[in-house]
């Protein structure tokens, strides 16, 4: 039989050393809580879902130097040795075969044929640094751009290559970075999605939408894919025969629905997320349509980013509407060059040639123009712009003839402007060949803590609770910003 509760007057007659022996415990607790909590170890209550709208802007956690992040994304692994990564040991080597280490869609290689690349070089700008003929106009910008010659990836296919440049992670399933940002900083414009996307006229990258998925987060920080011509996401034109008034009714339930975030639970986020979605979707309406909208800009602006002449007009209207979005608040902007599968983007196993003289054609203005335009109207110090691929391309071929080279994930080059980014600078280096990264190898990590830093969020502090971890962009282990160029 238990024994009985203890009366209630027995406690009143504690002394003052069982007092505190009783409840020391609870003491400790408290104490350790507060420095847990001061150390950032345990997650906030309104962590994961503040109440409220999910997008309001929230303050930055490090004194950021960027608002906005512009990756101009060029699928399927352009060659740093044809573009900015200036081997001259390969010069007059062409045929000839090496041992060298390689793993791509060939599968594991020992050796192979040199494929010398086929565009001469030459210094630009006051910092000297080479870069191929197939970018005079970028030739232009090096001064603004620090490049990073180590980058490496985990895999070497496309699909698990392009979602580790993307969300960190080798599956699917995981937020994208674009996601990240507006969870920990939300929106600057709430008529306007936080984290937007423009894919290549040819159609999207293999993996699809598991490139700009906000994962395990509420769909409120998903990308959403913008069209540069006509309406710029479906649905978004109500029916013709809805009036004014009815529009005006609907909006009306939409904010007095909003008013009650505050009285909904915690575990209640994903109607949260519901309701600032239909209340977002009403307001662009009114606005992407004029954030899409090119009849203001000069005809100079049209004609610098290459806007109505082939091969520049599709990407260089991209890259001017990512300059549109960005001057309007949107966080966090993608921009493909390529898409579908073999040379309709860089992937250039057959012809190197006629694959990068394609593709380069297509975006050298107008990411030149972008780089110009947002300096010009003095928004590149707070508008972070990265170029790169989900890997880079062999020194050796892939095939017995012909130019093509296979992947390489062990060595390859992005670049970073702006956004409080030192220009002129190249650093990391890869061996003789180009074949792999020797000196301070930069995994992808690297490079999200970098974003994550410049846009004033702590990259080992930014964290989702889910499934009992603080899930975080970079994983678990600490990471530090590539310091050298900030």
């Amino acid at each position: 039989m238990m024994n009985p509760a203890p009366k209630a007057e027995a406690f009143c007659h504690r002394t003052r050393r069982e007092f505190l022996w009783e409840t020391g415990c609870g003491f400790g607790g408290a104490a350790l809580a507060a420095m847990l909590g001061a150390d950032g170890l345990l997650p906030t209550a309104d962590a994961n879902a503040p109440i409220g709208n999910p997008l309001e802007p929230r303050p930055s956690q490090l004194p950021g130097k960027a608002k906005s992040v512009i990756f101009l994304f060029m699928y399927g692994g352009p060659s740093h040795l044809d573009t900015f990564d200036y081997k001259p040991q390969l010069v007059g080597r062409d045929g000839q075969t090496v041992e060298v280490k390689t793993h791509g869609r060939g599968g594991h290689r020992n050796e192979g044929r040199i494929v010398e690349p086929r565009w001469k070089f030459h210094q630009h700008g006051a910092s000297g640094k080479w870069v191929s003929t197939l970018f005079p106009h970028l030739g232009k910008c090096v001064d603004d751009i620090a490049f990073l010659h180590s980058m490496t990836a985990e895999s070497p296919i496309h699909g698990s290559a392009m979602l580790m440049m993307n969300s960190g992670r080798l599956q699917s399933g995981f937020p994208a970075l674009g996601s990240w940002l507006n969870y920990g900083l939300g929106s600057l414009n709430e008529n306007l999605p936080g984290f937007v996307v423009m894919l290549d006229q040819s159609g999207g990258p293999i993996s699809g939408a598991k490139n700009w998925s906000s994962g395990y987060m509420p769909a409120t920080y998903s990308g959403a894919t913008f069209r540069p011509t006509g309406s710029p996401i479906n649905d978004l034109n109500l029916p013709r025969d809805v009036s004014r008034q009815e529009r005006r009714t609907l909006l009306d339930s939409l904010v007095k629905l909003n008013q009650h975030h505050a009285e909904l639970r915690p575990d209640q986020a994903d109607l949260q997320a519901r309701i600032a979605t239909y209340e977002l979707a009403f307001r662009m309406q009114q606005h992407a349509p004029e954030a899409v909208d090119l009849k203001t800009e000069t005809a100079a602006t049209l004609a610098a980013y290459g806007v109505g002449r082939s091969p520049t007009h599709e990407f260089g209207t991209r890259c001017l509407l990512a300059r549109r979005l960005v001057e309007r608040g949107v966080r966090f902007v993608q921009l493909y060059s390529g898409g579908a599968h073999n040379d309709h983007n860089w992937d250039a196993h057959g012809d190197l040639e006629a694959n990068h003289s394609l593709h380069a054609k297509e975006t050298d203005q107008p990411i030149a123009a972008l780089l110009q335009d947002l300096k010009q109207r003095g928004m590149l110090d707070e508008t972070l712009v990265i170029w790169g691929g989900e890997f880079g391309r062999q020194p050796t071929a892939e095939y017995a003839v012909g130019t093509g080279r296979d992947h390489n994930a062990y060595g390859f080059t992005m670049w970073m402007a702006g956004g409080g980014i030192k220009g002129g600078l190249s650093i990391g280096s890869t061996d003789e060949l180009g074949s792999a990264a020797v000196e301070e190898p930069l995994p992808v990590k690297r490079l999200h803590a970098t974003v994550l830093h410049q846009m004033g969020l702590d990259p080992n502090r930014l964290s989702y609770f889910y499934r009992g971890l603080d899930q975080k962009l970079v994983g678990v282990e600490a990471v530090e910003p590539i310091r050298q160029i900030i």
